[in-house]
This record gives C-alpha cells, sequence and structure tokens, in this order.
C-alpha cells in the first residue's frame, strides 16, 4: 500500500518531538543539519579540476529533474520496499540514541553480507543487547559468540568498542552528524555515518555504497573506474546534491534498495525501475539498438559527452568500447581485483574420548589482533605449501606440546585439506587429528586455552573455517559416512554454482558494499 503523504508527515512529526528532547540533551557534537566540513588544500584543487573537466551529460540539469528522480524513487521505495527488522525498529523508535544504534548495527552488519543472512543475526543481537548500555557490559567473547559464522569479525569488536566509548565518553549520546560520528567511531567510515545520520537523525547527508555506485554510474553513464579518487568524488557530489532534505534517510534507503532488487550487477530489471526514463545507460542502449538496425555506425561516448577538452574522465577509456551484449552492465566498468595471496596452515582437531563427561576437543584463543582476532580455533602452526608430509607433522606436534605436554606422534592422522578464502587471503589448511585414547585426560591447559565438548564447540564463538574443518574431522570417525578425501576437499572448499533462477532470487538480498568496507580487507576478519 502506498505510504500517503500524511503518513509521511506523521513520522517528521516524531523526528520533531524527538529533535527537541535531542536539544536538551547536552551533548557536544552540535546540530543534526551540521554540513560535511570543505576539502582543502590538494582535495580541493583535484574537486575543481574534475568540475571543470566533467561535461553536463554526467550531471543533473537542473532542480526540476533532480526532484523528479527524487519524486520517482521515492514513491516507488514506499509501494515496494521490503520488511526489514532494522526499518521496523527504526520507524517505531522515538528515542534519538537507540534508533541511531538500531541503524549502526544493521549498516555494520550489511557490510559485505547479504540482507537474507543478516536478519537473523540482527535479530538475536538486537535482542540480546537492545541498548547501547548493554552492548558496552558485554565481553568481547560474547560479542564473537554471538558474531561465528557473520565474517569479518573486526565489525563486531568495533561495535562493542564504539558502545564503550559512547557510554563511558558521552553518557550513552550517540554524535549526531555524519561527521562527528565518523570521527568518533572506530571502524565507522563516511558511507555508515551518513547512513546513521540521515536515517536516525534526519540530517541531508548523501551516501555511496557498492549499490549506490551501480544506480548513479547506470543513470548518468559513469565509464570510468568507480574505485578511482576523480570517479568517487564525483559520486558523492550526486548523491549529496541528489538527497532528499525531507526524507533523507528513505531517500538513501531507496537508492540502496533500487540497487539492491532491481539495477542488479547482472540482469538488472530495467523495465521495473521508476527511474528508467532518466537513465543514461538505457538511453544509450536504446540507441545503439536502433543504430544496429538501421545499419548505422553508433555514437561514441565523446561525442555523446562532449567534453570541454580530451578524453572525459568519467567516460570508459577508449580501450575499453562498449559492448553490445552487456547493455546497460556496461555501467560500472568492473575494477580489476588483486588476488588473495595463498597461505598455508596445518591443523589438528586433539581429542580426548574419554575425558570426565564425555570426549573434548581442545580450541587455543587467536591473539586480540589481527586475522580472526579473539576468535577459538584448533591449534595450528603456519607451513609452507610445498613443505612435506614429515615437516608439517613435526611443527603441529610441536605446537601440540605447548599446549598439552608431550604426545605421541604416531597417531597424528592426516585427513585431508580444507580450503577457505577469507577478503585477502585464501587459506588452505592442512587437517590432522589426534586422539588420547590411553593418556590419562588432560584437565589443566595453560591460559588461553580450553577443552569443549563436540555440543560446546557448536555454539563456541568460532570462525566458518574452523567448522569447515570440524565437519571434516566428524567424517572420518566411526560411525560417519567417509567418502573420499578428494571429494571432502571439493565439498569444503568450493561452493555449487547456482542456477539462474537460484542466482535472480540471491539478487533481491544483494549485500551493502559501502565505500567504507576495503579498510575491512586490511583487518581483523
Amino acid at each position: 500500500m502506498k505510504k500517503s503523504r500524511a503518513a509521511v508527515g506523521n513520522r517528521s512529526g516524531r523526528r520533531k518531538q524527538a529533535s527537541s528532547q535531542e536539544g536538551k540533551e547536552k551533548c557536544a557534537f552540535g546540530s543534526s543539519q551540521a554540513k560535511p566540513s570543505a576539502p582543502s588544500g590538494p582535495a580541493r584543487q583535484q574537486k575543481a579540476l574534475l568540475q571543470a573537466s566533467v561535461s553536463p551529460y554526467h550531471l543533473f540539469r537542473d532542480v526540476a529533474e533532480v526532484t523528479a528522480l527524487q519524486e520517482s524513487l521515492l514513491d516507488w521505495y514506499d509501494r515496494k520496499k521490503r520488511d526489514l527488522p532494522w526499518r521496523r525498529l527504526v520507524e517505531d523508535e522515538v528515542d534519538l540514541d537507540r534508533r541511531a544504534y538500531a541503524v549502526w548495527v544493521a549498516e555494520v552488519m550489511l557490510q559485505q553480507t547479504q540482507v537474507a543472512t543478516v536478519i537473523n543475526y540482527y535479530t538475536r543481537w538486537m535482542q540480546k543487547w537492545p541498548t547501547l548500555q548493554d552492548l558496552a557490559s558485554a565481553s568481547l567473547e560474547e560479542v564473537n559468540q554471538l558474531w561465528a559464522g557473520l565474517g569479518y569479525y573486526s565489525r563486531g569488536r568495533w561495535l562493542q568498542e564504539g558502545a564503550r566509548k559512547v557510554v563511558e565518553e558521552l553518557g550513552g549520546h550517540m554524535p549526531r552528524t555524519a561527521e562527528t560520528l565518523q570521527q568518533f567511531l572506530p571502524g565507522v567510515g563516511r558511507y555508515t555515518a551518513g547512513a546513521i545520520a540521515s536515517i536516525a537523525f534526519g540530517q541531508a547527508a548523501g551516501v555511496v555504497d557498492g549499490n549506490v555506485i551501480r544506480v548513479l554510474c547506470r543513470v548518468r553513464a559513469i565509464g570510468a573506474d568507480s574505485s578511482s579518487t576523480l570517479v568517487s568524488q564525483h559520486l558523492w557530489s550526486l548523491a549529496q546534491q541528489l538527497v532528499d532534505p525531507a526524507r533523507p534517510g528513505d531517500f538513501n534507503q531507496a537508492a540502496m534498495e533500487l540497487g539492491a532488487i532491481v539495477c542488479t550487477p547482472k540482469r538488472p530489471l530495467c523495465s521495473h525501475c521508476p527511474v528508467q526514463n532518466l537513465c543514461r545507460a538505457r538511453q544509450r542502449v536504446e540507441r545503439e539498438q536502433l543504430s544496429a538496425s538501421q545499419s548505422l555506425p553508433g555514437n561514441c561516448d565523446v561525442e555523446e559527452c562532449a567534453p570541454n577538452t580530451g578524453q572525459c574522465p568519467l567516460c570508459a577509456p577508449p580501450t575499453e568500447p562498449w559492448d553490445q551484449t552487456l547493455g546497460v552492465t556496461n555501467f560500472p566498468r568492473k575494477a580489476s581485483r588483486k588476488p588473495p595471496r595463498e597461505e598455508c596452515s596445518a591443523i589438528c582437531v586433539l581429542e580426548q574420548p574419554k575425558a570426565l563427561g564425555g570426549a573434548h576437543i581442545l580450541l587455543v584463543q587467536r591473539p586480540n589482533s589481527g586475522l580472526l582476532a579473539g576468535l577459538w580455533e584448533f591449534p595450528s602452526v603456519s607451513v609452507n605449501a610445498e613443505a612435506s608430509g614429515q615437516h608439517q607433522r613435526a611443527a603441529l606436534l610441536q605446537e601440540l606440546q605447548s599446549w598439552v605436554g608431550p604426545l605421541p606422534d604416531t597417531r597424528l592422522q592426516h585427513l585431508g585439506q580444507v580450503v577457505h578464502t577469507f577478503s585477502h587471503i585464501k587459506m588452505t589448511y592442512q587437517v590432522y587429528s589426534l586422539a588420547l585414547e590411553e593418556h590419562t585426560p588432560v584437565t589443566i591447559v595453560p591460559p588461553g586455552a580450553r577443552w569443549l565438548t563436540r555440543e560446546d564447540f557448536h555454539t563456541a564463538a568460532v570462525s566458518t573455517a574452523m567448522k569447515k574443518v570440524f565437519r571434516m574431522y566428524e567424517g572420518q570417525q566411526p560411525g560417519t559416512c567417509k567418502g573420499s578425501k578428494r571429494s571432502q576437499v571439493a565439498t569444503l572448499s568450493k561452493r555449487k554454482k547456482p542456477s539462474p533462477g537460484q542466482q535472480v532470487l540471491e539478487s533481491f538480498f544483494w549485500p551493502h558494499v559501502p565505500t567504507d568496507a576495503p579498510s575491512l580487507n586490511t583487518a581483523a576478519q
């Protein structure tokens, strides 16, 4: 059912009421209408250079065109938006700090993660820690345990660190502007700050994530590398120009929603797009089709774009000509990706089958910084991928003995390998097992290690990679279906390619890829 303007007004009234409450709070971060600081020095010069060289073809002509896009997109969003738990929380919440917290958690979880995956995690998180104060009092172990399986584990740690900062330093009141959110909260970049400020506080701050990049590049036919500094600056400028000051949060969500369920990376649903009449990529497709049907040479981007001087910095380079088979998906051009570096690790599931209370397995905790910081894993050691099995066994046995004392190396069994790709690392685990059948049960271990039952393992703060390793181990136990090592490696290292129908369905749950996200690739995953 289409949302009426009266409904929007009612929501606006609640926001005004909440804003009056906000004015009474003594917060050092100022008004929600504060403007972002202007770029200075080289950044200002670069922006001026871009503006001088950009053709009107990549801009919006006038206020009327901007207004037409805003109205069409918001009308579509009111009718077609998905019913998601964080949207319900924000719409029903009057308290500004709780509203901002709800948005913050959702936006962080949605980074590089599909909506369908996030829903369950978000619901459990908000049930366990409904306020900033609840999260601030939680332990990192509890946070990692709930986050287990969601990936990019540094995100959970940043949320907790940020909650503690807000509670301890600001009395539980969230910063009120995009600029101060970005300055104050760990792990919060320009996109996340803008999303919180616009959705929770009504600040007219534009946002640019992967979905918005795709929408803007197609609407304004931007074919240059969207990850370049010049193009990124232009996209942020367009996003700020387009955001509706009356409904900034809804507009930003509408732009992201459009990219997630209509203007998808592959097979976009152009006939369902509310702004198709304003889309230069669609106009380009129609022009190319007409030229082909009339056997006439197509117009090139430079002629259509007509830059003032030389090659337009926003058009695709001459080395990347138009591909008729791609249609609107010619935009945006895919940036070249650096392949993940390859690493190898020998890892062992060490079990005490006859321990008191049932079989126990040994887990050790990773360091508090770096890859998978603070999570639990089976004892492991980095090895050269070309190292012999004998060398791997010796190194792994030494690591195991550092935790539990002397062990028999003759019972260390190689089970196979598990391949798991993190954002920037392709890790191959050589999986071993060792059962302490005749040993006196080990009950005392150094700090940073613990014995857990198999049941406790499944609820512990362990990564998806460790769950893969454990599945291989369980598959080798008596009474289970073992299968060949080759089939296990294939099962654990590769996902089945989805059918075309599945791919279309998955596009409806396309994840956020915020412009903050690259910082995650160098942090603990």
